[in-house]
Parts: C-alpha cells; structure tokens; sequence
C-alpha cells in the first residue's frame, strides 16, 4: 500500500528541498500507482496533515489539491511514461506554479472560502478532459 510518508521519502530522496517540482513529482507517483481518484484522497490528506502539523492549517487548500493532482493524472493518461523526467518534459506546463490560473481566477475563486474547504469547479476554462 503506497502512503503520503513513502512517496515523500521517495521524492526526497533525489531532492534538495520540497518544492513544486517534487509536489508534482509526489502527485505524479501516487497517480499511477493508485489512480487520479485514490491519488486524490492520499495527496489531499497527506498535504492536509503536513499542514496541520506545521501549524499552518489553512495552508491545505481542498480546490488547489484536488485540481492538481486531476491535471497531473490527465497527463499521465495521455502518455505512457515512467520516468518523472521525460514526463516533465513532455508536459513542462505542469511546472508552472500558477498553471490553475488558466481555469481559474485566481483573486476570487481561489482566494474565496467555497474552494478553500471544498471543490470548485474551473470558472474561466475548462479542464482539457472536459472539453
């Protein structure tokens, strides 16, 4: 069974610190070894604990986690890498920081309470496998 404290260990392993790079590296491994909806649930509750035990809570954003790791797991559909490198490349988009910008507004949607605590969908555009 793959939880949040291995896929951390296995990111950090290669890594300096915990950037956005390894945030997409971790979302990238649990995706295709448990799935986008499993991987959901695993990313969301493993950030919302770190949160919690750093004492910053309100760090965990429900909308931020969930659409993240739905955008790595439609890569990850779309080719068949194994390797976190060649996967980047090919979708270096996924290292952009503000790629949820692009779907959502970024001062009210993501800023509000409603997507802080629970899902909101994209309001600017759609996600590409909704299309």
């Amino acid at each position: 069974m793959t939880t949040f404290p291995d896929l951390m260990n296995e990111v950090l392993a290669d890594a300096p610190r915990f950037g956005h790079r390894e945030h997409v590296h971790l979302t990238w491994l649990a995706v295709r070894r448990c799935g986008v909806p499993a991987a959901i649930d695993l990313v969301s509750d493993g950030i919302q604990r770190t949160a919690r035990y750093a004492g910053a809570p309100r760090k965990y954003h429900v909308t931020v986690s969930r659409a993240w790791v739905e955008l790595v797991g439609h890569h990850v559909t779309e080719t068949a890498e194994t390797d976190f490198d060649a996967f980047v490349r090919h979708h270096s988009a996924l290292l952009d920081k503000r790629l949820l910008t692009r779907f959502y507004r970024s001062t009210t949607t993501l800023a509000g309470e409603a997507a802080r605590t629970g899902w909101v969908g994209p309001d600017l555009a759609p996600f590409p496998w909704t299309r």
